[in-house]
């Protein structure tokens, strides 16, 4: 046997990221240029302090004072018994598969789409079934319905808005794959779902129509929190109550409810800096179309654009310039997520400049 024995799936296999460079302008993986006000900031330090001196005992395995504020949050009639947290919205992802995935059942998706979504499966003992999207990203429904009765997946994964790509799921959409997939779970992952476009819904209004619904967010993106790992769903208490069997012992730290129960206090404030990432996301996309570029319209906190005939040049002659964004999605893309203003208007003239370049 060869050393490690490591599982003989898994050999070979490069763990998943994003680089991690040193580089003035960093939008590559998402995150809220904009931290905590001092203000928030300062709730978080004196939470944890509180916190602190109560370390020595494990904390509230059913955060019920996290999950009471996050259904006050999320509204739509959500209850507490209908909300779940762990570490990350990747957390709450792999609890799901390993309650309703596992050796001899199906979990499907719909390419491109979220990379972490096949190692779910894989890490899981799940079997992994990806289907196509259009040439403009969103689903061909009649595609995606006959796919799901074909498979019967345990689990359906749809990001709205997708990633990498920013298209968000029509309801109606949710719905038909609701019914299509049966006693399936369908998991829509809005993990960027308070960057949506005005008119563009949340799936938590048909969680009263759908037993196996799942609506999943994180707080790592408009809270600000990327750092804290705070991830949540919601869904049918029954759904919450099968997930309890797979958690780990005492799986959210004291540290991490108390922080996350901080940012919520200061919900209105940080959502504020989600209007103006919307406005730059708008104004990115704008200017990118202005250059002949195709951009694929987004409902997150990015913009996937191209196409060029070798990406990994651009993406490196924007490196070269200190700006550093993530090559992913199909052959030729490119995706860069929205940072301040001056951080945008630092990546078009990189942008420029690579592209003039090129074309000489």
């Amino acid at each position: 046997m060869t050393w490690p024995p490591l599982r003989e799936e898994l050999r070979g296999i490069e763990p998943y990221g994003a680089p991690q460079l040193d580089v003035p302008v960093q939008l590559n993986v998402n995150e809220n240029p904009y931290g905590p006000s001092p203000a928030c900031a300062a709730d978080i330090a004196a939470a944890v302090a509180t916190t602190a001196a109560t370390l020595n005992r494990y904390p509230d395995r059913e955060f019920t004072e996290l999950r009471t504020a996050l259904a006050d949050y999320l509204g739509h009639g959500v209850t507490p018994e209908q909300v779940w947290a762990a570490n990350g919205s990747n957390e709450v992802m792999l609890q799901l598969l390993q309650a309703f995935g596992g050796p001899g059942r199906v979990a499907l998706s719909f390419a491109p789409t979220y990379s972490m979504y096949p190692e779910y499966a894989r890490d899981s003992v799940t079997e992994w079934v990806v289907g196509h999207r259009e040439t403009d990203f969103s689903l061909d429904l009649d595609h995606a319905r006959d796919l799901v009765k074909e498979k019967q997946p345990s689990v359906v994964l749809l990001p709205s808005p997708n990633n990498p790509t920013g298209t968000a799921l029509p309801l109606d959409a949710v719905t038909t794959l609701c019914e299509a997939a049966g006693d399936g779970i369908v998991v829509v992952d809005e993990a960027y779902g308070e960057f949506r476009r005005t008119g563009t819904p949340s799936a938590l209004e048909l969680l009263p129509r759908h037993r196996n619904l799942v609506v999943s967010r994180t707080m790592s993106k408009a809270f600000a929190l990327a750092g804290a790992r705070v991830g949540y769903l919601a869904a049918a208490p029954e759904i919450c109550d099968a997930i309890r069997v797979v958690r780990l012992p005492y799986h959210l730290s004291a540290v991490t409810q108390a922080t996350a129960l901080a940012a919520l206090r200061h919900a209105p404030e940080l959502l504020g800096k989600v209007d103006q990432l919307r406005a730059e996301r708008d104004a990115t996309v704008t200017w990118l179309r202005g250059r002949g570029l195709l951009v694929a319209d987004s409902d997150a906190n990015f913009a996937l654009f191209g196409t060029f005939r070798d990406r990994h040049a651009v993406w490196q002659g924007l490196l070269d310039r200190g700006v550093l964004i993530r090559e992913t999605g199909p052959d030729g893309w490119l995706r860069v997520s929205i940072g301040t203003a001056a951080e945008m208007q630092t990546f078009k003239e990189a942008l420029t400049q690579v592209m003039e370049e090129a074309e000489r």
